[in-house]
C-alpha cells in the first residue's frame, strides 16, 4: 500500500467548496471521479483543508492510499486527463506507508497554513477581477492596516469569527505572519 500526495490547484468560483455534500458540486467529488476513472478503481482522499464555496486553492494537500504503482507524472497527466479546466493536479507525490503515527496525514501533518486575500482599489471595478477578489472604491492607505494588522500576531482567540457549524478542535489560532502589500491596484493580503 501506498500514499498517494496531490498538490491541487482549483479556481473555486463554480464549486460548493471542497467537501463532499448530497447532491451538490464539490471539488472533491469531481477529484475523486477523475482519480476513480484513472485508477479503474474507488478512491476516497482527504484534504489538508476544507475550503468554502467560491474559495480558491493555489495548493491544496490531498492524500489517498492504493495499491497501485504509478509514477508521480502519471499520476499528474493522468487525472488532469479527467478534470475540468477548473480544477488542476499540480504535483504528485508517492510515499510508502509504514502504519505508524508519523505516516504522512494531509491534514494532520499540516503545521500551519497561508491565506491569500486580494483587493482591487480603485474608482470601478475590474470585469477581469470579479469574482477572483475583494473590490473598493475608496482610496486605502497600506502603512495603517499593517499596524493594525500587527494586533493580531501571537495566539488569539477567533469565536467571533466562527461560523456557527465550524468543526475546528479549537478557536484559538497562532497568527505567525501578516504581510501587507501594495501592486498597484491590488492590496494583497497574506496571513
Amino acid at each position: 500500500m501506498k500514499r498517494i500526495v496531490l498538490g491541487v490547484q482549483y479556481d473555486g468560483a463554480s464549486w460548493h467548496g471542497w467537501q463532499t455534500q448530497p447532491s451538490r458540486h464539490t471539488v472533491q467529488d469531481r477529484l475523486e471521479s477523475a482519480l476513480q476513472k484513472f485508477a479503474q478503481m474507488e478512491i476516497a482522499t482527504t484534504c489538508a483543508g476544507r475550503t468554502d464555496r467560491g474559495v480558491h486553492a493555489l495548493e491544496q494537500v490531498v492524500h489517498f492510499d492504493t495499491d497501485l504503482t504509478r509514477e508521480n507524472f502519471s499520476w499528474v497527466r493522468g487525472v488532469n486527463a479527467f478534470l475540468p479546466p477548473t480544477i488542476a493536479v499540480r504535483w504528485a507525490h508517492v510515499l510508502p506507508i509504514s502504519g505508524r503515527e508519523d505516516d504522512f496525514h494531509a491534514r494532520f501533518s499540516a503545521v500551519s497554513r497561508t491565506y491569500h486575500y486580494l483587493l482591487y482599489n480603485h474608482a470601478v471595478p475590474s470585469p477581469l477581477l470579479s469574482g477572483k477578489v475583494g473590490w473598493t472604491f475608496r482610496p486605502l492607505e497600506v502603512e495603517p492596516m499593517r499596524q493594525a494588522a500587527a494586533h493580531l500576531l501571537g495566539e488569539h482567540d477567533f469565536s467571533a469569527f466562527r461560523a456557527a457549524e465550524c468543526q475546528a478542535r479549537t478557536p484559538v489560532r497562532d497568527m505567525q505572519a501578516i504581510n501587507i502589500v501594495r501592486q498597484g491596484d491590488l492590496i494583497i493580503f497574506t496571513l
